[in-house]
Order: structure tokens, then C-alpha cells, then sequence
């Protein structure tokens, strides 16, 4: 018997706008995989026209080792027939980045044209908005589950008016106009960074995402709105298959970087809870929550969707595992030789790190980089590989900084009561929409599935 997710699937019309991206690929799959008779997807893809845009359908998204499962039981002529009748490209001229305007424009206003859009829908039956659980912002303690108010910030002492940021947004960009493309670019990156830091975030994207949930909470009227918040997205679990994975996510620059030996000191408190969740598990409590809501008229319902109030791990636990991958199983380094990684110095705060890349690297690092002014023979691989390694570590610890010392738990009651649902539902017991983070052993994900699926999906050795 087919379980109550799947049957929900059944002759739906679904539009998806986060294609290509990687939960969005995951999700696509899924559905063809488990449900053939959806009646269409209508997948948004950054295209100039329709036949770029199915282009980047077939080379972004079809032809990506995720669909492996699904080419190898259909075969590639019915798999390509099955997708002419159910997917149909839609070209969007859109970019994704830090910048101020395009994350004001994608992830905020984006998000109410969307919502608009939806309520056009003469059937329009739900929207589900993947949001990010870091809306929260650098909270600490138990982080719930609840709406933003409109207006509403977490610097606690100023009002937030997205009109506002909109207009100031617009007015920086009349000032830079005669500006190169690369100066725009950092300015409105680094513009966007003081907006969020002024109202109480850390950064653009997370900034940009909460306004954009407050305007879809706020215009939503009765079409009934899901709004998931996942945290620190990882490989798949199980489906389609263990370890997929599609470039470096947050904790996967740190690994790899580990792994590769240019890692030698970091900045994290080893009892920081790190809330990782596999993209499979994402994708299943979508589909449960969207099957959960449909046609419920005025309902909006929040989902944190993580690991750290049910499973926790800590950056401790995972370097540690890290650190007994790579000493079995190093990686291979351009001279063919294996890359022997030492467990290196991690350092619980950013004056502790300072300190310590001063007297152990940047010291050094300047009297080398006197040594090869005066002899520059003897001593030029040996300054340019530490002013890497040192440039590495400072561009990681700065762009990871919140999560590296984040010390809230996000609360994910409202998804538990969701997983107990569907444990009610006998027939869903077959494994297909697991999301439940207690069924994680993290040391044998870590090992077995996740970095072995980084080597081989983005280092691709």
C-alpha cells in the first residue's frame, strides 16, 4: 500500500523554485522516484530562455549521480520520457549571493512575489518556504519554534522596516554607479553585512531570510504557509543513496581543508553543539509537513528540522572523528603522495585565536617573508604555502564564526509531533520518510557516509 506521502504526491502540480540547487535536486528526485504519477513539476531555473533553461535541466539536474537509482531502474528512454511529461523548465533571470540587493531581492522580496504568485493559484493548495533555522540569529538557549512579528529585530533597541532597507538599499547603489562591477559588488556585500549587524544578525543571507519570512507571514491571508528551517544541511543519509553530496557546505570546508592538510589551528569551542541534518531527512519532512497542511485554510506552521535538541554532536566529537578518518584513510596529495594531517589546535575564542595565529604563523611568517626578499632562492615555497595556509584558516574562521560558537539548541517540537504522526501511520514505517535525527549514529554517518561522499561528489578522488 502506498503510505499517506505518497498518495499526497499523486497528481499534484508542484512549483519548485530552488532548482538547481542541492535540497531542490534532492527533492525532485524523490518525487519521481516515489511517486511517477505527480502530474507536473514545474522546476524555476536561472536560464535566458526556455531551451537554456531545459539545458541546465539536463545538465544540472538530471544528469547528476543523484538520479543514478532512477536512470539504472528505468533506463535512460524511459527515465527521459518520464521527464519531458512530468518537468517542465521555467527560465528566471536571477542570481543567488551575499550582495545586499540580490539577497534583499531573492531572499525577501523573492519570497512575497512567490507568495503573491501562490495566491493567484486558483487551486492553490499550500506554499512551502525553506527558510534557514539561523534566522534565530547568534541566540543562545533553547530557540523555539515561532513566527517573526513584523517589524520585529534582535537588537532589541530599533524597528525594522523592510520598506526602508529596500530604499536604502537602492540609494547605495545610485551612489556606487559609476563604480566597477567588482567595487559594487563589495560594497553591497559589505552594506548588507552592516544592515544585518545593525538589526541584530550576523550576516546578509540570515538577515535577508527572516525579513522575507515576515513579509510572507504577514500577506499570507488564508493560503495556508509551511515555512521549514533547516540547520546545517549534510549528505544524504539513505536516499536515494548514502553520501550524495553537491559542494562544500559549512562544515565541509573545514573537513576538507583539514583532510588536505592546510588546517593546523581553528577557531571553536569543542562543546559547541553543531546542528547538522541529512538532506534526505530535510526533503522527507518537507513532503510530510506539505502533506500534513494541504487544503488546511489560514494554518501557518514552523519546522526547525535539525539534530541538536534530539541528537547532539559537538565540533569536539567531530574533529575528533575527522581526525581518525583521515590518519586510516589520508587523502592524496598532487605528488601522489599520502597527506599525513596532525590533529592540529583548536582555540574556543577569537582572542585566543588571534593571539595564537600571531606568535605561532604570522610572526614567522614575516621573518620568512624576509628571508625571501634578501634570498628569495631559498625560502619562497615554504613562505607562500604558510601565507596560504594562514589566509586559509582567517577566510574560514571569519565566514564561519556564528555557527563555530553558536550555543543555542534549536527546539523541534513542532517537527517531533510531526515524526509521531507519521510513526502512527503504520505504512509509512517503511523507512521512505525518515526524519528523525535519533536514528543518526554520527561516528558511523561521519565516516562511512558523509566524508567518503565529499571525496567522491566534490573532491571526486
Amino acid at each position: 500500500m502506498e503510505s499517506n506521502c505518497v498518495q499526497f504526491l499523486g497528481n499534484k502540480t508542484i512549483l519548485i523554485t530552488g532548482a538547481p540547487g542541492f535540497l531542490a535536486k534532492v527533492l525532485v528526485e524523490k518525487i519521481l522516484r516515489l511517486q511517477p504519477n505527480v502530474k507536473k513539476m514545474y522546476l524555476l531555473l536561472r536560464a535566458r530562455d526556455n531551451k537554456s533553461a531545459m539545458q541546465r535541466l539536463r545538465s544540472e539536474v538530471l544528469e547528476m549521480d543523484l538520479f543514478k537509482v532512477l536512470r539504472n531502474g528505468l533506463g535512460e528512454e524511459k527515465l527521459n520520457a518520464l521527464v519531458r511529461e512530468k518537468i517542465e523548465p521555467v527560465p528566471a533571470t536571477t542570481n543567488f549571493d551575499e550582495r545586499y540587493d540580490i539577497g534583499l531581492g531573492i531572499n525577501t522580496f523573492g519570497a512575497l512575489n512567490v507568495l503573491n504568485f501562490a495566491k493567484k493559484c486558483v487551486k492553490g493548495q499550500l506554499l512551502l518556504h525553506v527558510s534557514t533555522a539561523y534566522v534565530s540569529g547568534e541566540k543562545s538557549g533553547l530557540l523555539p519554534e515561532t513566527p517573526f512579528k513584523m517589524g520585529e529585530t534582535l537588537s532589541g533597541n530599533r524597528k525594522l522596516d523592510i520598506n526602508i532597507e529596500l530604499e536604502l538599499m537602492k540609494q547605495k547603489l545610485k551612489e556606487i554607479q559609476d563604480c566597477s562591477e567588482q567595487e559594487i559588488s563589495q560594497t553591497m556585500k559589505d552594506f548588507g553585512m552592516t544592515r544585518a549587524k545593525l538589526h541584530g544578525w550576523p550576516n546578509t543571507y540570515v538577515f535577508t531570510k527572516a525579513m522575507g519570512e515576515m513579509l510572507m507571514g504577514k500577506y499570507r491571508e488564508n493560503l495556508p504557509l509551511v515555512i521549514i528551517r533547516p540547520t546545517m544541511i549534510t549528505s544524504t543519509m539513505a536516499e536515494p543513496f548514502p553520501g550524495w553530496i553537491e559542494g562544500l557546505k559549512t562544515l565541509d570546508s573545514v573537513i576538507v581543508a583539514y583532510g588536505k592538510g592546510r588546517l593546523k589551528c581553528f577557531l571553536a569551542d569543542p562543546n559547541t553543539v553543531f546542528d547538522l541534518i541529512p538532506a534526505d531527512m530535510v526533503v522527507n519532512a518537507m513532503i510530510a509537513a506539505a502533506t500534513a497542511h494541504s487544503g488546511n485554510t489560514g494554518t501557518q506552521a514552523i519546522y526547525q528540522v535539525g539534530s541538536s535538541c534530539q541528537n547532539p554532536v559537538t565540533f569536539g566529537e567531530l574533529h575528533d572523528i575527522a581526525a581518525r578518518y583521515f590518519a586510516k584513510s589520508p587523502l592524496v596529495g598532487r605528488n601522489g603522495l599520502p597527506i599525513l594531517v596532525t590533529k592540529g589546535t583548536i582555540l574556543p575564542t577569537m582572542g585566543q585565536f588571534s593571539l595564537y595565529m600571531t606568535l605561532v604563523f604570522k610572526l614567522p611568517l614575516q621573518i620568512l617573508r624576509l628571508i625571501n626578499i634578501i634570498y628569495p632562492w631559498s625560502q619562497g615555497d615554504k613562505y607562500s604555502d604558510l601565507s596560504r595556509k594562514i589566509n586559509l584558516a582567517m577566510r574560514l574562521v571569519a565566514l564561519y564564526q556564528p555557527y563555530l560558537l553558536f550555543k543555542g539548541i534549536f527546539d523541534d517540537l513542532n517537527t517531533e509531533r510531526l515524526r509521531m504522526k507519521r510513526n502512527e501511520n503504520i505504512k509509512e514505517l517503511d523507512g521512505s520518510f525518515e526524519f528523525d535525527p535519533k536514528s543518526i549514529d554520527w561516528d558511523d554517518y561521519i565516516t562511512n557516509t558523509h566524508i567518503p561522499g565529499l571525496i567522491t561528489y566534490v573532491l571526486k578522488q
